[in-house]
């Protein structure tokens, strides 16, 4: 009986190669970086430790296929992107297995980061056709004025390891499609399905070589060399504000466009006009789905006084039911945090938050897994009596953690959720839409959900935030307008005179 062919797809599938002007090739290094499932702590998989000759020759790849790609007629560049959605579609079972093992993602975190992906891809196939210039009179006698959209040329992608997927893709489809070129430098904990995947993808969709190029390798090696690289015109980060205050620095050294994601400190506004299992089911969805480990996620619930008390227990009685362990488990909700350093830091905001004067509802402590050694899930967390400056309410603590705040009226409610220096997304439970809205017009923030959880994507809908989360869009037009340019042409039709 012949044997199975592994899957090229699998995480058995050969890492361990850089994608470069359409070829699998050796890392100029030689060394490679170890990949951990974070559920197992077991080492699945090595990919290049890219060096910064990788990184010249990615982007020499990429501005030399841009001329060719840009100059593609429309209707192919579409049905490029179109069989990009079919390939994908193919391998969706094997996407979400990759996304338990390499990013700790539940089955309901991998289904919707393949959702997400497909969405961003089917939203990238309408780009080619609405890059459309326009017509205009002019002042001067004779002349025609006509404004043309143009790609701006190589566009840098560094994605994170929280959703890598779709956080990828989001940048690099719309990215392709409006006739761009791409190099692709996703996160040292997800190189494989923020990154090598997608090039394996655009590979058997037939893209044309250098369309899209992927380096693996560690930040702290490679990171400037991709985020200042001359070639690139558009810098596009996910990540945190920190780290993207540094890219944005860089890529300003080139004058190039920056469109980047950042930190959130969302809040969930809960009145005393609210149906509180809606807003509970709401918030337990917003707080604990991937770990917590969402930009977009629930940071800071912030809850009338009047129904404080029984929205504390009946959340706390929903996070103890939430099955915790392996992300392998398909009952699992919460599973691992990415690595030690996160775990680290989040539990340190736990502990810091009660010894300022929160009490410890549950959780707060990891959760044994059968044979590993040392376990990255963390119980989900409910902390109440907190303030908005202790330390799991004013940092971003990325974690299956519940600050809960009181507040006495709306006026103090809006004053706590804009009490911060992030403006990403939130979510309000005001008893009707009409309330919520209300609320929703006076925080300062990028996006807000009525009678819903601050965590949600539509492709065809802008997303983005204000203050410290980020600059520029992604999705719909504001991407669009990031990955390309106008050009001014003007015709003169008749002999002008001048004045000298």
């Amino acid at each position: 009986m012949a044997q199975q062919r592994q899957s090229s797809y699998s995480i058995d599938g050969n890492w361990d190669r850089l994608y470069v002007g359409g070829e699998w090739i050796d890392s100029a290094g030689g060394e490679t970086i170890a990949v951990e499932d974070p559920s197992t702590r077991e080492t699945v998989t090595r990919v290049p430790a890219g060096v910064e000759d990788d990184v010249n020759a990615a982007y020499e790849a990429a501005a030399d296929a841009q001329d060719e790609w840009a100059a593609t007629p429309l209707a192919r560049r579409e049905g490029l992107v179109q069989e990009l959605l079919e390939v994908h579609e193919r391998h969706n079972e094997e996407i979400m297995e990759l996304l338990t093992i390499e990013a700790g993602g539940s089955e309901i975190m991998a289904g919707t980061s393949v959702h997400l992906s497909e969405d961003q891809i089917a939203e990238a196939t309408t780009l080619p056709r609405r890059m459309k210039g326009e017509h205009s009179h002019s002042n001067i006698p004779g002349k025609e004025n006509i404004v043309e959209c143009e790609p701006k040329g190589v566009v840098t992608v560094i994605s994170p390891w929280n959703f890598p997927l779709n956080l990828s893709m989001r940048a690099v489809a719309p990215a392709v499609a409006a006739g761009n070129t791409v190099v692709l430098k996703p996160s040292t904990n997800t190189p494989v399905v923020g990154g090598l995947l997608l090039a394996r993808l655009f590979e058997e969709a037939g893209f044309p070589d250098g369309v899209l190029n992927v380096v693996t390798g560690r930040g702290s090696e490679i990171g400037d060399a991709v985020a200042s690289h001359p070639e690139s015109d558009v810098v596009s980060f996910t990540g945190s504000t920190p780290i993207g205050r540094q890219v944005a620095a860089a890529a300003g050294e080139n004058l190039a466009e920056a469109a980047m994601e950042l930190g959130g400190n969302n809040a969930h506004i809960v009145t005393d006009d609210a149906d509180l299992k809606a807003a509970i089911d709401a918030a337990t969805f917003g707080s604990f789905v991937h770990q917590g480990q969402v930009c977009i996620s629930i940071n800071r619930h912030l809850v009338h006084e009047d129904v404080y008390d029984e929205y504390v227990e009946r959340l706390t009685e929903r996070a103890e039911s939430l099955p915790v362990g392996s992300a392998h488990d398909a009952e699992t909700v919460v599973g691992p945090i990415i690595d030690d350093s996160q775990l680290k830091e989040m539990l340190e905001y736990v502990e810091e938050t009660i010894d300022a004067g929160a009490i410890l509802e549950t959780g707060g402590e990891t959760v044994p897994i059968d044979g590993v050694e040392e376990s990255l899930v963390v119980a989900p967390t409910v902390l109440s009596d907190v303030t908005n400056d202790m330390s799991a309410a004013c940092f971003e603590h990325f974690g299956p953690i519940a600050p809960v705040i009181p507040f006495s009226d709306i006026d103090e409610a809006v004053e706590l959720a804009n009490e911060t220096e992030y403006g990403l997304s939130g979510s309000v439970h005001a008893g009707d839409v009409g309330t919520g809205k209300t609320i929703a017009e006076r925080l300062d923030t990028g996006m807000v959900h009525v009678n819903d959880q601050p965590i949600n994507d539509e492709a065809h809908v802008p997303f983005g935030g204000t203050g410290a989360s980020g600059v520029g869009g992604y999705n719909s037009e504001d991407f669009l307008e990031a990955v390309t340019e106008k050009k001014w042409i003007s015709l003169q039709h008749e002999s002008r005179e001048y004045p000298f």
